[in-house]
């Protein structure tokens, strides 16, 4: 059996086993190879080390919440240029307010995410978006031309 190095790394950061289980499966009958973490410092470290092509990030954890690793993200040198999902049960809009509050300057929020969907997940909805970020990295920058 070989191992295709073309197959880009999806991180998932959820603190819901069966979401990554979920996650896991339908991006790898995708052809992409997912890589799951249970929280926040696990996501992290997983971010930096494996140098994913796309991350899915749950909005409500315990302990540290996603968007407070999505902030962390955005802050990180070889990881801020790589698109985020944010999936949560919070509707965006009730997101986007929950964000605002959240005691940080408006200045410091940072880039909105490439995407964000509502709990439970749309399958086809879900891939359709995956491809979109993860295939607008490769087309060439018009200098490259």
């Amino acid at each position: 059996m070989s191992i295709d190095l073309d197959k880009k790394k999806i991180l998932i950061v959820d603190d819901e086993l069966e979401m990554r289980i979920f996650l896991c499966n339908l991006l790898g009958n995708c052809g992409y190879e997912p890589i799951d973490a249970g929280d926040k410092d696990e996501g992290m470290q997983k971010a930096v080390r494996e140098k994913p092509a796309l991350i899915i990030l749950d909005v409500t954890m315990p302990k540290e919440s996603g968007i407070q690793m999505y902030r962390e993200l955005q802050e990180h040198e070889d990881l801020k240029n790589v698109p985020v999902i944010m999936v949560s049960t919070i509707d965006k809009k009730t997101f986007s307010f929950y964000q605002k509050f959240q005691g940080t300057p408006r200045q410091k929020v940072g880039p909105d995410p490439g995407a964000y969907l509502e709990k439970p997940l749309e399958a086809e909805e879900l891939i359709e978006l995956v491809r979109t970020l993860t295939e607008a990295d490769e087309r060439p920058l018009a200098e490259d031309e």
